[in-house]
C-alpha cells in the first residue's frame, strides 16, 4: 500500500481528508477485465460514498460507464464491509469506525475507442472517467495511480507524472486530471522528440503502413504553427497516444496529450495521409480551445449528468476549420488541396437538409441527445456543429480579413479568447464570445450571429469569398432527383435515408426498406445513380422494395436534379483587391489556383 500525506482543509475545525491510491491491474488480459482496487488512508467518514462518471469531457453523450463494473466488493483488511447501491452509478460503503479500506472491483473492457477502454493480450488502454471512482467532496485532492503489468516487457504511457521511487505509480493532483489522463500499456513504439524546446512522444499501439518519419515531421510543422498563432505551448510535455486499427477514426483532446484512432493501412493514399494530418491538427488545437479556452456550462465538469452550452460551434466547428487551415500553413499541402478540401466540406453541408432545421446553438445545445445518436432522420432534422460551425468560422474569419485588409483575422479571435478566457480558465459565455468577435471585427455582428447561429438563414458562401476573388460553383447531377440512399449490408441493399419532401418519401418509401428493383429490373446501390440517368425529371418508375419483409411497388415521379457537388473557383478575372486579399488568406495569388 502507498501512504501520501493527507493534506488538510478547514471546515469550522481542521479535518483529515483521505489519501487516495488506485491499483489496476490485469492478470488476465484476454478476459479483458481489468481488476482495479481503490485504497483510502486517514479516512473518518461514517459513509464513503463512491460514483462512476456517465460521460467524459470532449464526448458529449452519457455513456453509462457503470454498465461495465461488477464483482465490486469493499474490506478493512480482510473484513468484508457492508455496502449498497444507490443508483445506477452510485455505490455507498458503511466506514463506520474504519479509517483504512480497500474498495475493489473489475470493469470489462472491450471497446476500442478513444473515450473507452481495451484491454486484449496485445495491449491495455484506459480513460479515467470510464475506470476510476469519483469521490465526493474529495474531487480537488491529489490521486496516486499504480499499474500492474500482465508481462514484466510491458511498459506505461501517460502524461501523468511519476511518483519517484516507485515502480508504474503516477500521480494526478485531482479528478479532473485524472479523468484527463488516459493510459496505454503494452508494447507499443514511442517516438520521441522535441519541439520549441520542449518534449513530445507519439505512441502508436497497432501494425498499418505509417510512415513515421514524415509523420513526426509533420506533427512538429502542426505544433510550430498552432503555437505560433497561441504565443507558445502551455505544457511542460505532450503526448499523441495513436492507435491503429482497421477502419476506425476519431480522436479525444486532453490538456497534455490526445488519444487518435486511425485505419491501419491509411497512409499510403494522399487523401487519407491529409485526412490524417488534419485529424492531429484538430485535437492538437483543442489543447487550447476547449480543453482551456471553455464555455460556461463546461467551465467545471458535472459528471452525473449532461452539461450545456450553446457554444460547442465554436469549440468543435473552429477547430474544424483550423484543422483543415493549419496544414495549409504548415506547407503540408497547397492551396489547391485546401480548397479541395473545403470544398467537400461545403457539399457535405449544402447536402444536408437539416441545415434548414435546426439552428447551431440548438445543435451545440442537443449534443446529448442528437448528434452521437443518428437516425435515419437525423440529416433530415440535424445539423453538425462541427459543420455548420466550421462553415460559419470560415464567413468570420474572411469577414474580418475583408474588413481589415488580412491585418486582422480569426487568429486575433482565438488570441483574445485565449487571454481572456484561457489563461485564466475561466468560463465565456456565449453574449461574450461574440463581444470578442466583435472587437476584433470592429463592427456590430448582431444580425450575422442572429442569422447564422440562432437561426437557419442560408449562408452566403459567395458574399463572403467575392472579396477574395474566389466563388463557389454548383454541379448539378446528371440523374433526376429520387432522394434515397442506399448502401449494401450483407448481400442486401439497404435504403439508409429518405430526404425529407424527395419523391422517395412522398412515395412512401421508408428508411430501412431493402432496394429491390427500379422499372422491374433488379440493381445494386453502386448501380443506382447510372440507372437514374435513363430517366428525365418528372418521368414516372416503379421501385420495388421489401418493406419489413413486404414486397411492394411504388411509383415514383422524378425531380429536376440537384447539385451533388460543390467547388471554390478563382474569379475570371480578379482585381487587384481580390488577389491581395486572396494571397493573404491563402498564401499564394489565387492566379495560381485556376
Amino acid at each position: 500500500m502507498i501512504k501520501a500525506t493527507a493534506p488538510h482543509i478547514e471546515i469550522g475545525i481542521q479535518e483529515t481528508v483521505p489519501a487516495i491510491h488506485y491499483l489496476v491491474a490485469m492478470p488476465q488480459p484476454e478476459t479483458h477485465l481489468f481488476e482495479v482496487t481503490l485504497e483510502l488512508t486517514n479516512h473518518s467518514s461514517q459513509i464513503l460514498d463512491l460514483k462512476m462518471p456517465v460521460w467524459t469531457p470532449g464526448s458529449y453523450l452519457v455513456r453509462e460507464y457503470a454498465k461495465n463494473l461488477q464483482d465490486f466488493a469493499a474490506f478493512a483488511g480482510d473484513k468484508p464491509l457492508n455496502w449498497r447501491k444507490i443508483s445506477k452509478n452510485h455505490w455507498q460503503v458503511n466506514t463506520s469506525g474504519v479509517s483504512q479500506l480497500s474498495v475493489r472491483y473489475r470493469i470489462f473492457a472491450n471497446e476500442l475507442s478513444v473515450r473507452t477502454n481495451h484491454l486484449d493480450k496485445t495491449h491495455a488502454y484506459f480513460n479515467g472517467a470510464a475506470l476510476f471512482f469519483r469521490l465526493p467532496t474529495w474531487e480537488s485532492l491529489p490521486i496516486q495511480i499504480t499499474v500492474v503489468p500482465p508481462q514484466p516487457d510491458w511498459r506505461v504511457t501517460t502524461s501523468l507524472p511519476t511518483v519517484g521511487g516507485q515502480s508504474h505509480t503516477f500521480c494526478a493532483g485531482d479528478f479532473d486530471t485524472l479523468v484527463d489522463s488516459p493510459f496505454e500499456i503494452g508494447n507499443h513504439q514511442s517516438y520521441y522528440f522535441e519541439v520549441l524546446d520542449k518534449p513530445h512522444e507519439l505512441a502508436i499501439w497497432g501494425e498499418g503502413n505509417l510512415p513515421s518519419e514524415r509523420v513526426i515531421t509533420d506533427i512538429k510543422k502542426i505544433i510550430q504553427v498552432e503555437a505560433e498563432m497561441f504565443g507558445g505551448l502551455p505544457y511542460d510535455r505532450y503526448i499523441f497516444l495513436l492507435h491503429l486499427f482497421a477502419q476506425a477514426y476519431g480522436g479525444l483532446e486532453h490538456k497534455n496529450c490526445c488519444s487518435l484512432i486511425y485505419q491501419r493501412f491509411g497512409f499510403r493514399n494522399q487523401e487519407n495521409y491529409e485526412r490524417f494530418v488534419q485529424l492531429v491538427a484538430h485535437e492538437f488545437f483543442h489543447l487550447w480551445n476547449v480543453k482551456r479556452i471553455r464555455p460556461k456550462g463546461l467551465e467545471v465538469f458535472d459528471y452525473e449528468q449532461e452539461n450545456y452550452t450553446p457554444s460547442l460551434w465554436f469549440c468543435e466547428g473552429t477547430t474544424s476549420y483550423y484543422d483543415l487551415l493549419i496544414p495549409l500553413r504548415a506547407g503540408i499541402y497547397d492551396a489547391k488541396s485546401y480548397l479541395n478540401h473545403l470544398s467537400k466540406e461545403i457539399t457535405r453541408f449544402l447536402t444536408t437538409p437539416g441545415r434548414k432545421v435546426q439552428t447551431l446553438a440548438e445543435s451545440s445545445f442537443d449534443a446529448w441527445i442528437k448528434l452521437y445518436r443518428p437516425d435515419a432522420n437525423s440529416s433530415n432534422s440535424q445539423m453538425s456543429y462541427y459543420l455548420k460551425g466550421e462553415m460559419v468560422s470560415l464567413l468570420l474569419d474572411l469577414l474580418i480579413r475583408a474588413r481589415h485588409g488580412n491585418k486582422r483575422s480569426l487568429d486575433d479571435v482565438m488570441l483574445q479568447m485565449w487571454r481572456k478566457f484561457g489563461e485564466p480558465e475561466l468560463g465565456y459565455t456565449p453574449e461574450q464570445l461574440q463581444e470578442v468577435v466583435e472587437s476584433v471585427a470592429g463592427v456590430d455582428l448582431s444580425n450575422f450571429f442572429e442569422s447564422y447561429i440562432n437561426s437557419t438563414d442560408e449562408l452566403p458562401f459567395n458574399h463572403y469569398f467575392q472579396p477574395f476573388g474566389l466563388h463557389l460553383v454548383a454541379e448539378r447531377e446528371e440523374a433526376p432527383y429520387l432522394g434515397i440512399k442506399v448502401k449494401t449490408e450483407h448481400g442486401r441493399e439497404v435504403i439508409k435515408s429518405v430526404e425529407v419532401g424527395s419523391p422517395a418519401q412522398l412515395a412512401g418509401i421508408d428508411p430501412g426498406d431493402e432496394l429491390l428493383a427500379i422499372g422491374g429490373v433488379r440493381l445494386t446501390a453502386s448501380q443506382l445513380n447510372e440507372r437514374l440517368q435513363d430517366y428525365q425529371p418528372q418521368d414516372s418508375i416503379e421501385v420495388t422494395v421489401f418493406h419489413q419483409d413486404e414486397l411492394r411497388t411504388h411509383s415514383v415521379t422524378l425531380g429536376t436534379p440537384r447539385p451533388g457537388k460543390f467547388e471554390i473557383l478563382p474569379v475570371a478575372n480578379p482585381d487587384s483587391l481580390q488577389t491581395e486579399n486572396g494571397a493573404g488568406w491563402l498564401g499564394v495569388p489565387i492566379v495560381n489556383l485556376g
